[in-house]
């Protein structure tokens, strides 16, 4: 894999809109090109026959099963509310409407 250049570095950080100094792209490229190839490395480990995973150790699910019990009504949920439109919350606008 070809190393990264100081040209693709000012690239990638135009398009994330990082203003950066020529000190800085001289510093990051040759970062970015260990970060690139530690990356290539792994991806070349990688096998099929190993499953991915997302965790080191085994987990297994730690919530509780759903159980149906009793909700408030509708009623019930707006009587406490400060405003109540339509059998909805009323809350203020937060946004502008052409947003």
């Amino acid at each position: 894999m070809p190393a990264i250049t100081r040209d693709e570095v000012a690239h990638l950080a135009r398009l994330a809109r990082i203003e950066l100094t020529d000190d800085e792209l001289d510093h990051l490229a040759p970062q970015l090109d260990v970060i690139l190839t530690s990356v290539a490395q792994v991806s070349e480990v990688a096998a099929q026959d190993i499953p991915p995973t997302s965790h080191a150790l085994p987990l297994t699910n730690v919530f509780r099963d759903d159980v149906l019990a009793e909700c408030l009504t509708p009623e019930e949920a707006l009587q406490a509310a400060p405003a109540v439109e339509d059998d909805r919350f009323r809350v203020p606008r937060i946004l502008d409407e052409e947003a």
